[in-house]
């Protein structure tokens, strides 16, 4: 009878164990969407954090009278407004981004208490960015254009890491529309169209370019810019077709749409004082335009710093790790981490890259410090992207020639 006892006790046992499982299973389920639930409302908190860097830049010194009762702002509050003002900010919103990550840092698993930290706890970490805005204003303008000063720093390492995971994106793409046999052939043939469509237009986009903005022979720096990134075409689509390389047309393609838009957004940058410049010859009927064109480089500015927090997989060592169900769906550290760069990066756009300047109200990264960031950036990601094309050419050849030499070494022994 003891025995049949505990046969029976064992059986219950294993009977409730796939329930166990099944109990943890869902757990784990509610807590990884609740994870990925998080990740749009820290969208929410930059894109707000946005929009009150530039009411201080260009309504603050009007609105907010009480400004000039702080000593930091100076007499009428002159130096919590404009560059100041949206530096202050800036360093709030990368304080705030810069505590979440050191707090959630290293979270791998799900029932981690951080996990917790990340995705709840809202109101305790409203209250956080409200305070955490708010102190910056205290501070004197010395330290506030030291961090200006880092925050060009923090703005350029954003915008490598954006440059990374774009092309990393690029290359994914073009892998996944790539011939293979086990694909079907509309795949390949959607794959060919695409790229098709993408140097149609690239090259509707230089054509157009030098019609707008490069009409005139005095205009000599457009149409360099202009010639310039035509060439960086030819050449990117020349080194993706070569015999060794051989990755198609796709990625060129893709590439070439990227190079032509960060060309055009660079020339769209130049001062409205300049003969040649884009912003001057719309002056004549800015309004809604400039509007619309102001808050959609905003949203530009949070989808960009969003889709780079969450691509931490580009920016692993190990891509070969096995995703369990109890894993973070993404890395919270970096994700962090990205947005305080993203701090200073807005701070950089809203003051065109100057310290020293008065932004124009309703304007994002105008200047000329701003359209030869964009070229630099153009520029780099082309080197970046043929790099990509040549390293496993370069890698293959290596190993060709240390065989080589392993087999003479061998031969010179034998004899």
């Amino acid at each position: 009878m003891v025995e049949d006892e505990v046969d029976d006790s064992e059986v219950d046992q294993w009977e409730e164990f796939p329930v166990v499982l099944q109990q943890k299973s869902m757990e784990y389920s509610i807590k990884s969407k609740r994870s990925s639930r998080a990740r749009y409302s820290y969208g929410i908190i930059f894109l707000i954090t946005n929009l009150i860097a530039w009411f201080v830049r260009d309504y603050g010194e009007r609105v907010l009278p009480v400004l000039q009762y702080s000593k930091a702002c100076g007499d009428e509050g002159s130096e919590c407004s404009h560059t100041m003002g949206v530096l202050r900010v800036s360093l709030g919103c990368f304080i705030f981004f810069l505590v979440m990550f050191l707090t959630t840092c290293f979270t791998s698993k799900l029932y981690d208490v951080r996990n917790v930290w990340h995705s709840g706890w809202w109101i305790l970490k409203f209250l956080m960015l409200i305070t955490f805005t708010v102190i910056p204003f205290f501070v004197p303008s010395d330290y506030v254009q030291l961090y200006g000063e880092f925050a060009r720093v923090g703005a350029g390492v954003f915008l490598i890491l954006q440059l990374i995971s774009v092309i990393e994106f690029i290359t994914w793409w073009n892998n996944y529309w790539m011939p293979d046999e086990r694909k079907k052939q509309s795949s390949c043939s959607l794959g060919l169209f695409m790229s098709t469509v993408c140097y149609i237009a690239s090259i509707c986009g230089i054509v157009v370019m030098y019609v707008l903005y490069a009409s005139k022979t005095s205009c000599i720096l457009n149409i360099f810019f202009i010639s310039w990134t035509a060439i960086l075409l030819v050449v990117m689509m020349a080194v993706s077709l070569h015999s060794k390389v051989n990755r198609g047309l796709l990625s060129s393609g893709i590439m070439a749409s990227y190079v032509v838009f960060l060309c055009w957004s660079a020339i769209r940058s130049e001062p409205a004082t300049q003969k040649c410049s884009p912003q001057q010859q719309n002056s004549g009927h800015g309004g809604w335009i400039t509007v619309i064109g102001f808050l959609i480089g905003i949203c530009a500015i949070v989808m960009a710093t969003f889709s780079t927090g969450i691509d931490s997989q580009t920016f692993q060592f190990r891509k070969d790790k096995v995703q369990s169900e109890d894993d973070v769906p993404y890395k919270y550290g970096f994700f962090h981490l990205v947005f305080s760069l993203g701090a200073m990066y807005f701070a950089m756009l809203f003051i065109s890259w100057n310290l020293d300047g008065l932004p124009r109200k309703w304007s994002i990264d105008v200047g000329w410090a701003s359209t030869w960031v964009k070229i630099v950036n153009e520029w780099f990601a082309a080197t970046i992207y043929l790099w990509k094309l040549i390293l496993p050419v370069v890698r293959q050849t290596k190993v060709m020639d240390h065989e080589e030499t392993e087999e003479e070494l061998d031969s010179t022994t034998s004899v």
